[in-house]
């Protein structure tokens, strides 16, 4: 058995499990298997085609790039926004003809051309805008109208300026700068795309317009709802891909100085087979600029690579519809897939093995009895999840809900209750700053500050990234509790970085070391991870030191000790292990002690789960999250301990009615106050020879 257990622990250390299951969940999976393609199709080329990859060609492709790259960006844009443009190709043809009449007919100085150009295009764009975001028509019919339309107005006007455009050329060292030079050995149309392509990415995946976009394609009713100008979003998609397609016939008259009938026509299909191949979402909502980058490309080598090895022109449009169809089977097959699998695979249990745990017999301090029983009961029914609970130097206590507020009781009775600060999210742990600011984690959002006079300020919400994480742990997903330390530092926990606070029970499952623990310094405004790999890390209380802090790891059943300051900084060890429960929230007591709360206790069925990882897979995968084997948190109890991890009392409701779940526990003036995440009432209970003048805020900070 021993062997058996030492051989499990290794192979779930060794082996990234949930590697698959993060790399599932990151937007830019979506191009890996276009990315797989693109490189498997140039191994292709390389090997049927001689000299493909000689410097000439690649410049070549290069310059094609910039211009059909820059097509496949609007009509990106488009099906983010949830539409579609098949007009892209008869536009394009229209400002291929206005640069060139610019240039070769009127002779107009380049810049002139370039605004006639986009003017052209955004003429086309904003007509289609106008008909599709605020007429309402369908995308699909109306750009197929303006394709014909636009099509029509090229050929009624190219056969009578044809002689004209070919006959004259221009003599402007610009103009043949961008269709012909090179800038550090790339062509100058590249560099323009390059330049264009990082703007557009910047917009789409950082900035509130392109927020907007995704939303609206993603679902148009519900980005109405939240306020999103929904049809200005949908012309303006449309106008940005008028203006992106004129820029590109603007590249492509530079390079070729002339047009003729067949230009733009069937470019539709290409583009349309560029931006699907690269796993833009035809549905909506879900692409990027990479994906159009990466499709461009891969259809561009396809295409070249064709017509080099003397494939008749049917022959490449057959392939493009073929890849066509097969891109877009691809899309809807991994759409309708990828969140099943994800939720199969996502879970990733691991191997924990808590020491043996001993029942309590009737004498043992761990016994269980009814102390909590005759509690008195605060707020019932009038606060929903006070996690934690916290007084000031009034007297007053403070909770909060998960309805976004900090709830405020008013001493002496506490009968009267008022919202003191709405914060937005669930706040977590609470704790009085000095001067009187009330400090709280709210999961989901980060760490926030909230003054005297009810101001609520954001003190942070990320920190350092891990460099080697594939996880995005910069953002902070579930801060947990927080203390001060003497020079003002905030110490905090973020009980996991995988899963949100709807989810914190299933971070159990995995028994892994999930959480972190974070310093936030106002003084130089920085937040930085002090240590990684805690499992569940919770309540965080301050030694009456100065130089280290307690915090608990809930799923590992102990109270860790670490070290900010002094000689012994850096230092990580175990201050009590094995504990019979869950804990919590811990703070300071009087008389040097500390209070610890366990939100559930241990049973052996879990504890023999949580040695048994591929047990916890299989039941994550094949039955339903509701009837998964989780710990009991659904009933626990307080703990008293000494200076020196020595557990001196305990406190049960053993009936389990007042408080079936303890989350939390502060001890003020001989009463200890009790809060409960999945409770509706804050209890109070007095402490038998406590001393009654006793507080926080005087252990801390000093007496008035």
């Amino acid at each position: 058995m021993a062997t058996s257990d030492a051989l499990s622990r290794l192979r779930y250390r060794l082996l990234p499990d949930r590697l698959f299951g993060e790399l599932l969940t990151k937007s830019w999976i979506d191009n890996v298997i276009p990315a797989l393609a693109l490189v498997v199709t140039i191994l292709v080329m390389t090997w049927i085609v001689p000299g493909y990859l000689t410097v000439a060609n690649l410049t070549d492709l290069a310059r094609q790039v910039s211009e059909f790259g820059l097509i496949a960006l609007a009509l990106t844009i488009v099906i983010l926004s949830g539409g579609i443009d098949l007009s892209v190709g008869s536009v394009f043809a229209l400002c291929v003809l206005a640069a060139l009449v610019s240039m070769n007919v009127l002779g107009l100085p380049v810049g002139v051309a370039l605004a006639v150009t986009l003017a052209t295009g955004l003429a086309c764009g904003l007509l289609n805008g106008v008909l599709i975001g605020y007429l309402r028509l369908r995308a699909f019919i109306t750009t197929l109208v303006t394709l014909v339309i636009y099509r029509a107005l090229y050929d009624i006007i190219f056969p009578r300026l044809a002689s004209a455009i070919v006959g004259s050329m221009p003599v402007s060292p610009t103009w043949d700068l961008i269709g012909f030079g090179t800038v550090y050995g790339l062509p100058v149309s590249f560099a323009i795309f390059a330049v264009i392509a990082i703007g557009v990415h910047i917009v789409l995946s950082r900035l509130r317009p392109g927020w907007r976009l995704r939303a609206v394609g993603g679902a148009r009713r519900s980005a109405y709802n939240a306020g999103i100008n929904v049809k200005l979003t949908v012309c303006l998609a449309y106008v940005a891909s008028g203006l992106l397609t004129a820029i590109a016939a603007f590249l492509f008259s530079a390079r070729l100085g002339s047009t003729g009938a067949d230009t733009g026509i069937g470019l539709e299909i290409s583009v349309l087979t560029a931006v699907v191949l690269g796993g833009v979402s035809l549905g909506g909502g879900r692409g990027s600029v990479g994906n159009a980058v990466i499709g461009s490309i891969l259809v561009l080598i396809l295409t070249s690579g064709l017509i080099r090895l003397s494939m008749p022109g049917s022959v490449n449009q057959l392939i493009l519809g073929l890849v066509l169809i097969a891109a877009v089977l691809f899309d809807a097959k991994w759409v309708k897939n990828r969140g099943k699998l994800l939720s199969k695979v996502y879970v990733s249990p691991t191997y924990l093995k808590l020491p043996n745990l001993t029942p309590p017999t009737g004498t043992d301090v761990l016994a269980v009895n009814d102390r909590l029983g005759a509690a008195e009961l605060i707020g019932l029914g009038a606060v929903e999840g006070p996690e934690d609970v916290v007084l000031d130097r009034d007297d007053n206590l403070y909770t909060g809900t998960r309805h976004g507020t900090i709830v405020r009781f008013l001493a002496p009775d506490y009968a009267r209750n008022e919202v003191f600060a709405r914060v937005g999210g669930h706040p977590l742990g609470l704790a009085f700053a000095p001067n009187g600011d009330l400090l709280t984690c709210v999961g989901g959002m980060g760490v926030y500050r909230v003054s005297p006079d009810r101001k609520v300020t954001k003190v942070t919400d990320e920190t350092n990234r891990s460099l080697l994480s594939v996880i995005d742990d910069s953002r902070l997903r579930l801060p947990d509790d927080l203390d001060i330390a003497p020079d003002g530092r905030i110490f905090f926990s973020e009980a996991t970085i995988r899963y949100e606070m709807s989810e914190w029970a299933v971070d159990a499952l995995e028994g892994r070391g999930n959480g972190r623990l974070i310093c936030h310094d106002p003084r130089t405004g920085a937040t930085r991870t002090i240590l990684r790999g805690l499992i569940f890390p919770n309540g965080v209380t301050i030694c009456r030191d100065g130089q280290s802090l307690l915090f608990a790891e809930t799923w590992a059943c102990r109270i860790c000790r670490y070290w900010f300051d002094g000689p012994d900084k850096g230092k990580h060890e175990i201050f009590l292990d094995n504990l019979p429960g869950y804990p919590d929230n811990l703070n300071r007591g009087s008389d040097g002690t500390y209070w610890i709360a366990l939100l559930g206790m241990r049973t052996r069925t879990f504890d023999l789960a949580m040695r048994k990882p591929g047990f916890r897979r299989r039941m994550a995968k094949r039955i339903a999250a509701d009837e998964w084997l989780f710990p009991n948190i659904n009933r626990g109890c307080v703990l008293r301990v000494s200076a020196t991890g020595e557990i001196i009392d305990a406190l049960w409701d053993e009936a389990g009615e007042n408080h079936p779940s303890i989350t939390s526990t502060c001890e003020h003036k001989g009463w200890l106050y009790l809060g409960g995440v999945s409770n509706n009432r804050i209890g109070r209970v007095r402490i038998e020879g406590a001393d009654p003048q006793w507080t926080a805020h005087d252990d801390y900070w000093g007496k008035r």
